[in-house]
């Protein structure tokens, strides 16, 4: 901490509480001085400040001490007087402008940082003018009636030795007349020292004349009570001084001029004459004076005695009422003795002894509740407390005690208690206690706007000061202070505040204040003519659509107001209006890979490169690709650039942010780019034989947005964003030349007069150079420069009527276009479709000679094209023949089926090669996207089970549910896949669907009964081939006439080979499945709202619906149900067929074990509850009332008949072993020998089967089947 004496309210005690000297000088004095620029105050002010003076000084004790520092005030009389207020106050005003004027020039310049404030030495942080300003404040109280430290110590009087009459001269100087008013009224003491000095011109007066006048004052006034001062020995009056010392006393006028009559001996004169006079004459007046007023003083109120005698006398005045003004005290009073006393004490350093006059005096003021003058001495008392570096908590209590007592005289008292709340912030910033000095300047701010701006700032700075700093607090009272300086026209102080605290709240989320600061810079820097910084401050509030509209439209109107002004457009580069997305930023560009819409190109690069992989050849050498072949071909410099073409544009899509509420015109949008063209970089595609080469090296290097550019054309877009809209703005360069081209950034025009730019140097950019291969991380200026070759011949593509939205299972007849606007031709075309499923390729020359859908139906000459039993390939070869140039156009038949519901991304790329074109690109890829939306129509399943009638029949349930939100469909026709499966009604169509459409929701189930055409044989296995008819069946009444679809044919039988894949069967077709298709239409009666086009086919794909069943085996038994026999003369022998099939996927061992019947066993046993398949009972006949029950056998009762009937035998083997093959059927032959007639139920043998456990060929599983009742009816012959 510093010493208070060196500090900053030291220094200022020092010079404002110090001796003031009067001065009295005849008119040619002035005129003499005047010669050098001066008054005769001013010549010798500079040298009224002892820093070493050393004199030895005894105040009231025996004591000496020695006295280093020390100052003379000089006054002319005329000016010892109470200033008056409204002079003082525009005396201040003037200060504060001319530094406002000084300043100027540093508010062209960045506002300051505030890293750089806080790293600053504390006595850099304020502006140097603030001293300068207190000094004045408290010098607008200077010459107070109830202060004596501005009384004057001691006369001056000043003759010229060209004054007529000098002794009379000096007489007539201390006239009573020429004398201060205080000192005639009796507020100040007349009897004051007085000193006489004779000024000799060196210039053109004699010095015999000053001899006799020096002489005759010394025997008039005493010898030591006289000077003699020569000046202006300079004869030309042109000296100049290297360190003039009244440069900084008389600023307005030239250093040069200064003095220049004075040589360095007068200086010196000068110097010595008032070190003597402060020394010889003012110090030992005023110890002398000291002395002798505290004898007088101890003598009337020191001591026990006189201190009650002093309280006595003064009991009576308590009932005074209070006076703002207290009590007046003239010079020759005690309580003025006493002042007087502690002053001089104070003036002369002697702290302790001016302590204890202020303490003796304080109580008497209050006593007299003379308020103002107990004010003052407290204030004086903490003053001196702070100095003598006694108790802080005391000055701070003195000080605290005067300022209020000040504030409570009102308005009277107010400028004391400013200079008192001065005196003490320096106290407190003295004792580092920044803090509590803001808060005592902010106590002194009072109404009047321009001095409570000057103390408010002076309280931010104290906020910077605090350990932390208080940074908001800072900001916040610098910018109070700034609105009070533009309320009162200082606006370059104004300005000054507010980009202070611009340091403070630009890194900060407070934006209503940051807008608030950067809006009104930007006006008052228009105010004082700095256009341009203004509009620069303008354009940070145009980001602010957090404010209400009102506010906004008030921060553009006067933001184009000031642009206006200037009378220019303005180039703004990070304009804010509208606000760029940067993150959005994304490069289009067509290298070998181009894209027929913006749609394609936004695709992600993966999904291109694992559908290009097919179609792509490798080149030379094994596996090399395109961009390892580029790396050789390019200059090592490009190497790492993207290469685009001539004639091609490059594309740029940025996001574009209105971040007001109010609708905003962007106009002339546009890329900025440079082209810059070299010839010996860019022959690449030239023939290296070329004779012509040109000169070496030719460079152009063009920039601009303008379209007249003959090396390349930028696109210029206007639209208009409404109040917080986004907008996705796509801009292009297209380069007419070989070169690099570089997009630098963008720019526009906002309201004609300012032009916005915005470069790309410093942000990220996705651009659509995903290359097949790892590289190195391009930086994001490289990512915006492109390497242009010439020009190539360039694929466009597009499918026609390709609806957005449709029906699942909506088949759509479509055409490819591709066309080549180049001259080169283009060959080897191929094409590979993401989704097979929902597309595929017709054939060129098929001629539709009826109209979709009817050129699918059954009818047509045509070849019938068997469905190829392997998948097609997934690439698409167009003919050898085809090839496309010169704007030529290839229509190609394409059919699409919406295979499932959702949104579906449909990828399409077109592989084409070029020749003689380029030796850097020798293919080139199309690139097509489009989204399908297709909706739900009909959802099918089917059940299939084996038929209780015949083996090679089964029964099919079909379950049909409308999933549409609306769409009503009608049920066309339902076909079996293939030539093995016949498929046949078992109801009435009518009776299917009887309201002939299947509304939105409704479900439907309708059955089917199908027959395997297989011929079943124990070594091979033929199909024989059905009518088309027997394989499809008409599910419609109306329009009998109206032919079936034919399903064998392309293109659906292409799609139900897709479908067959998709739906999860493997290559080998397994005979013990049934692939169906439904074709179903929309209803003429359905409103086909969500689907645009209405679709007029669709067709639904059911593929391997197996053939459900409870039993791995399935058989019958055949052979005669009735016979007659003669049994008169032999046995009857009765041949018989079982027929067994493996429902199962494995092999299966049979092992058929017949029973012989016995007597008692002839009659019929009860069915087994497991036993499957089916059997079959002859109808009862008038032969056949013999038997008791035949419908009762079956349920195990024996006939009356048969107790009595011989039994029979099976004759053949008694058991049989085979082994069948997985879904194969065999026939083995028994035979029965009957010995009597009647009717015998051959159930008699049963099955035992053993398969192997699915997935574990070591373990198998097994069972047993009983045989089903067959009744065999023999009859004895006539």
């Amino acid at each position: 901490m510093v010493e208070p004496v060196n500090s900053s309210l030291g220094k200022m005690l020092l010079e404002e509480v110090s001796p003031v000297v009067m001065v009295l000088c005849t008119p040619l004095v002035e005129e003499t001085f005047l010669r050098n620029g001066l008054s005769f105050v001013e010549t010798l002010k500079p040298f009224c400040n002892f820093s070493n003076i050393d004199v030895p000084v005894r105040t009231s004790g025996d004591q000496l001490y020695r006295l280093k520092k020390f100052t003379l005030r000089l006054f002319y009389a005329s000016d010892i007087r109470q200033p008056n207020v409204e002079v003082a106050k525009q005396r201040l005003e003037h200060v504060i402008t001319q530094a406002g004027e000084k300043d100027f020039q540093d508010l062209k310049s960045d506002p300051p940082q505030i890293t750089d404030i806080l790293s600053n030495p504390e006595s850099e942080i304020a502006p140097t003018w603030f001293q300068y300003y207190n000094k004045e404040l408290i010098r607008t109280l200077s010459f107070s009636d109830h202060e004596a430290f501005d009384h004057p110590v001691a006369c001056l009087l000043v003759v010229s030795s060209k004054d007529e009459e000098p002794i009379n001269k000096f007489v007539d100087l201390f006239n009573a007349n020429r004398l201060p008013s205080l000192l005639n009224d009796g507020a100040m003491d007349p009897k004051i020292l007085k000193h006489y000095l004779l000024v000799h011109d060196n210039q053109d007066a004699t010095t015999e004349r000053t001899s006799k006048v020096l002489s005759e004052m010394r025997s008039t006034f005493g010898n030591n009570e006289c000077n003699l001062l020569c000046t202006n020995s300079s004869k030309e009056g042109n000296m100049e001084h290297q360190a003039n010392p009244w440069a900084s006393f008389k600023s307005r006028v030239s250093a040069d001029k200064l003095g220049c009559a004075l040589t360095g001996d007068d200086i010196v004169e000068i110097k010595d004459l008032i070190q003597e006079f402060a020394s010889r004459h003012i110090i030992p007046y005023m110890e002398q004076k000291v002395r002798e007023l505290n004898q007088q003083i101890s003598a009337t109120r020191k001591g026990l005695r006189n201190q009650i005698k002093n309280l006595w006398w003064r009991k009576g005045k308590d009932d005074v009422p209070d006076t703002t003004k207290g009590s007046m005290y003239t010079f020759s009073s005690t309580e003025s003795q006493i002042r007087i006393l502690g002053d001089y004490a104070f003036m002369l350093h002697d702290y302790e002894f001016a302590l204890s006059s202020y303490r003796l005096i304080s109580t008497d003021y209050k006593l007299d509740k003379a308020w103002k003058h107990y004010a003052g001495v407290q204030e004086m008392m903490g003053l001196a407390y702070f100095i003598s570096d006694q108790s802080k908590k005391e000055a701070e209590y003195c000080m605290e005690n005067a300022f209020s007592t000040y504030m409570k005289l009102g308005k009277s008292g107010f400028q004391n208690a400013t200079r008192c709340g001065l005196w003490w912030a320096e106290m407190l910033k003295a004792r580092a206690q920044h803090k509590e000095a803001a808060s005592v300047y902010f106590r002194i701010c009072g109404e009047e706007p321009l001095h409570a701006a000057v103390m408010l700032e002076q309280a931010s700075y104290c906020f910077v000061l605090t350990r932390p700093a208080m940074l908001h607090k800072y900001g916040f009272h610098l910018v109070l202070s700034g609105d009070r300086y533009k309320n009162c026209d200082q606006v370059n102080h104004a300005i000054r505040t507010y980009r202070s605290a611009i340091s403070v709240y630009e890194s900060t989320t407070w934006s209503h204040i940051k807008d608030h600061v950067y809006f009104h810079i930007g006006q008052w820097y228009a105010i004082v003519g700095l256009h341009d910084v203004a509009v620069r401050n303008m354009l940070k509030v145009l980001d602010c659509g957090y404010q209400s509209k009102a506010t906004q439209e008030i921060f553009l109107r006067d933001f184009f107001d000031i642009v206006k002004k200037t009378g220019m457009k303005h180039e703004v580069v990070g304009l804010q209006l509208p606000v760029i997305n940067m993150s959005s930023l994304q490069v289009i560009y067509d290298d070998h890979r181009t894209y027929a819409s913006q749609a394609s190109a936004l695709v992600e690069e993966s999904i291109w490169q694992s559908l290009e992989d097919d179609i792509i050849p490798s080149l030379n050498s094994g596996k090399s690709n395109w961009l390892e072949l580029q790396s050789k071909l390019l200059p090592k410099k490009y190497k790492e650039s993207n290469v685009c073409v001539a004639g091609e544009s490059v594309k740029v899509d940025l996001e574009f942010r209105n971040p007001l509420l109010i609708c905003t015109s962007i106009t002339s949008v546009s890329l900025i780019c440079e082209l810059t063209a070299n010839s010996d970089d860019l022959k690449l595609d030239k023939e290296p034989s070329s004779s012509s080469l040109g000169p070496e090296s030719s460079t152009e290097h063009n920039q601009g947005t303008a379209s007249g550019f003959s090396s390349f054309t930028v696109s210029k877009v206007d639209f208009t964003l409404a109040g917080g809209e986004k907008k996705l703005v796509r801009l292009t360069v297209t380069p007419s030349e070989e070169g690099i081209l570089k997009i630098v950034g963008v720019r526009w025009e906002l309201s004609g007069s300012i032009v916005g730019v915005h470069h790309f140097q410093s942000v990220p950019v996705k651009a659509k150079t995903a290359r097949g291969r790892r590289k190195n991380k391009l930086t994001p200026t490289d990512a915006l420069k492109f390497l242009v070759i010439k020009s190539l011949p360039r694929l466009e593509g597009s499918i026609d009527h390709l609806p957005e939205k449709l029906h699942a299972g909506d088949l759509r007849y479509l055409v490819l276009e591709l066309k080549n606007k180049s001259e080169s031709p283009i060959k080897n075309l191929k094409m590979k479709i993401s989704h097979p499923r929902f597309f595929t390729p017709g054939n060129h020359e098929e001629d539709l000679a009826t109209e979709f859908p009817d050129c699918l139906k059954k009818g047509d000459e045509r070849n019938i094209v068997q469905r190829e039993t392997n998948r097609p390939s997934s690439v698409f070869a167009f003919p050898e023949d085809v090839s496309l140039q010169e704007d030529r156009s290839l229509r190609w038949p394409l059919w699409l089926r919406a295979a499932i519901p959702g949104t579906i991304s449909l990828y399409f790329t077109i592989y084409y090669e070029m020749e003689n074109v380029s030796s850097i690109m020798k293919y080139r890829t199309l690139r097509m996207h489009y989204n399908l939306q297709v909706l739900p129509s009909l959802e099918t399943s089917f059940k299939i089970s084996p038929s209780p009638s015949r083996l090679q029949e089964f029964l099919v349930r079909m379950d049909i549910v409308n999933r549409a939100n609306s769409d009503s469909f009608e049920i066309y026709q339902l076909s079996t896949v293939g030539c093995r499966w016949g498929i046949s009604l078992l109801q009435p169509v009518d009776t299917i669907l009887p309201s002939k459409s299947l509304l939105a929701g409704q479900a439907l189930s309708c059955f089917f009964m199908i027959k395997d055409c297989k011929k079943s044989g124990t070594e091979e296995e033929k199909t024989t081939s059905l009518p088309p008819s027997q394989s499809d069946v008409k599910l419609f009444t109306q329009d009998d006439n109206e032919d079936l679809f034919d399903i064998v044919n392309s293109p659906l039988a292409s799609f139900h080979e897709s479908e067959r894949s998709c739906q999860g069967a493997s290559d080998q077709v397994n005979p013990n499945t049934v692939d169906f298709i439904l074709i179903s239409r929309l209803a003429k009666s359905s409103n086909p709202s969500a689907v645009p086009d209405s679709p007029k086919i669709l067709s639904h794909h059911s593929c391997h619906n197996s053939i459900r069943s409870s039993n791995p085996l399935s058989w019958s038994l055949d052979g005669p149900q009735t016979i007659y026999h003669d049994f008169l003369t032999s046995l009857c022998e009765i041949k018989l067929k079982m027929t067994i099939r493996n429902t199962t996927d494995g092999l299966s061992s049979v092992s058929i074990n017949t029973i012989d019947c016995l007597p008692d066993a002839a009659a019929p046993t009860p069915s087994s509850g497991n036993q499957s398949g089916w059997r079959y009972l002859p109808t009862v006949t008038e032969e056949m009332k013999l038997t008791s029950d035949v419908m009762g056998s079956r349920l195990g009762k024996s006939p009356s008949s048969m107790e009595t009937s011989p039994p029979f035998i099976w004759s053949g083997l008694s058991s049989t072993k085979v082994q069948i093959q997985p879904l194969s059927t065999i026939e083995i032959p028994l035979q029965l020998s009957v010995f009597s007639p009647g009717i015998y139920n051959l159930s008699s043998y049963n099955l035992n089967w053993e398969l192997p456990e699915h997935g574990n060929a070591s373990s198998t599983s097994s069972g047993t089947c009983q045989g089903y009742p067959y009744y065999l009816t023999v009859l004895q012959s006539e």
